[in-house]
């Protein structure tokens, strides 16, 4: 295909410029709406804590659990490393089966908690090898 003259792109790579623009735009848009409802989300965890003047261990856990949320979007909103997007959902994965294990641990059968326990150790694991290989390779 032949470059256009002024900008000496073909008419395929201003389309792919184009498109790949408008992504990074929605990715960017999306971000936003989630760290919006995850605020809001903080702020009714927090009025609920002032109005009942109880903070429950579940409280504290969920408190983590947006914090790793906002986190997330941050690494991914700014880029920084390439391992760290897809570590990230997986400490979430992990906090949210602690805080499973630890909120109904009384109640569940203790074959589900060990599987539970299994999944975070399986999850730590991928974590470890997704950082070490990062590491290695350099990518």
């Amino acid at each position: 295909m032949q470059p256009d003259e002024p900008t000496g792109q073909t008419t395929n790579e201003r389309i792919s410029s184009y498109a790949l623009t408008g992504f990074h735009l929605l990715e960017h848009g999306l971000l936003i709406i989630i760290a919006v409802l995850t605020l809001g989300a903080v702020a009714r965890e927090v009025n609920t804590v002032i109005i009942t003047q109880v903070v429950t261990l579940a409280d504290i856990l969920q408190m983590f659990l947006y914090t790793e949320v906002i986190s997330m979007i941050g690494v991914f909103y700014t880029g920084r490393g390439s391992a760290s997007p897809f570590v990230y959902p997986i400490f979430i994965a992990i906090t949210a089966l602690a805080r499973l294990i630890v909120l109904q641990g009384k109640d569940m059968k203790p074959e589900n908690i060990l599987f539970e326990a299994g999944s975070i150790l399986l999850l730590s694991v991928a974590v470890a090898i997704i950082l070490r290989s990062r590491k290695e390779f350099g990518s």
